[in-house]
Parts: C-alpha cells; structure tokens; sequence
C-alpha cells in the first residue's frame, strides 16, 4: 500500500491539473456552444459528487471502526498470551522453564515486530521469528502434554496456546481491498474535472477555490489511509502496547 502522503499528493496534485483541464475544455465548449455549454451537466456533477461523498464517508467509517478494533486486538492477545502462560503451571515441571523462556523470547518478539514499523522489511521478518517461536512453543507444548497424559489439561493448555497463535493473524486481514482506494483516488480526479469544467463560466481562475477543494479532498483521503494503517503514520496505536510491556515485565 503507497504511504498516505504520498498518495494524498498525488491525489492534491492530480485534482489540481483535472481542474485545470476541466476548465480549459468548459472554456472552449462555451465559445463553440455558448446556450447548450452546461446543459445536463448539473445532474451528472450531482451525482458524481455524491457517489465520492458517500464513498469518503463509508470508508472513513470503516477504517475508524477497524482502529478501534486493532487497540481491541491488542489487549485481546495480551490477555491471550498471559492465560497460555498461567497454564503452563498444568504441565510437568520439567517442562515448564524452557516454555516459559520460549514465552518471554516470543513477547519480545511481538512488541519488536510493532517497534520496527514503519520499516516494513524488519518488522516481517521479526515477524517471521514470531512465526518459528510459535511452532517452538506448540511442539514443546504438545510434548509436555503427551508425557503427562491428561485430557484435560490437554484441552485447557493447546487451546489456550491455539487462541495465542490465531490471534496474530487477524489484524493483518483487517483492511478493505486496494480497489477502493483506487475508486476513492478516479473519483476525486473525476470530481475535480466536472468542478473545473463548472468554473469556466468565470472570467478569472478562483485559485482559492481550486486549491481548497483538492487540499480538503487529499487531506480527507490522507486521514482515512492513516487510521487505515495505525502503525504507518501519524494516527497511532502505539500506546495500547502499554499493555504488552506490562505483561512482560510480570513474566521476569
């Protein structure tokens, strides 16, 4: 996914020269056509401009709700790393020190994984680390629970670990496809050529209307990509990781 300032100045840029463009070609319609110029064309901005605001406002709604859900996911997989420690007290003693240090290399793991964001490169690979403490955890786990032969605590200990490991790969899932920032992205160009083509009516370019309506535009666009991807830019949900620290400091 483009950085949000980068697509938002793109977007600020692109609405720029549409309106531009839209302008020019108002201009030389009134001068072939002056009476049948602008005919129709109040519906088809009307409707253009509609379906742009509906869509700003669908998905600003959806990436609030997804944020809020995300500082909810954070606290969920603390909670669900903590219960899957608790219960490695079910397990034979033997077995119990190595787990707990795989448990406290994998915590570390987690809170580096958010720390290295934005740089998207390391934060997947530590990721990826993530991902093999996982399996180390579950295969110790599993032997444990093998040597003591008990079903419930079986039951209590895999099931907690499993909650653990699926949880990590919800929040990954948690964006709307790339075509409707796309959609967002035509729209705006599209309105920005329709309010030029309306503007050619006026002798003199208004720069302060062209430039505040593809400024609110791209800064609209630019805040909803930002709560989109809380990790990324300035809207963050780095303090919601408060909790994760305090779950490692309780495992020294």
């Amino acid at each position: 996914m483009l950085a949000a300032p980068l697509f938002a100045g793109g977007l600020f840029l692109g609405m720029l020269v549409l309106l531009e463009l839209g302008r020019r070609l108002g201009v030389r319609r009134i001068a072939q056509d002056p009476e049948r110029a602008a005919a129709g064309a109040g519906v088809v901005e009307g409707a253009v401009f509609a379906l742009f605001g509906l869509l700003i406002a669908f998905t600003f709604s959806g990436a609030a709700a997804r944020f809020d859900a995300r500082r909810q996911l954070v606290v969920e997989e603390t909670n669900a790393i903590g219960t899957a420690y608790l219960r490695l007290d079910l397990l034979p003693a033997d077995a119990q020190p190595g787990l707990r240090d795989r448990f406290r290399s994998y915590l570390d793991s987690r809170l580096e994984t958010y720390r290295k964001l934005p740089d998207i490169e390391a934060a997947q690979e530590e990721l990826a680390r993530s991902g093999r403490l996982q399996g180390e955890i579950w295969t110790q786990a599993v032997a444990a629970c093998r040597a003591k032969d008990d079903p419930a605590t079986t039951t209590l200990v895999l099931s907690a670990l499993n909650a653990m490991i699926d949880i990590t790969t919800t929040a990954a899932k948690m964006h709307p496809p790339t075509i409707v920032f796309v959609m967002l992205f035509g729209l705006g160009l599209g309105c920005a050529l329709l309010a030029g083509y309306s503007m050619a009516g006026s002798k003199s370019r208004s720069w302060t209307h062209m430039i505040g309506f593809a400024a609110i535009a791209a800064l609209t666009v630019y805040v909803i990509l930002d709560i989109e991807y809380p990790r990324l830019g300035l809207i963050r949900v780095d303090a919601v990781d408060q909790v994760l620290v305090e779950l490692r400091e309780s495992m020294k």
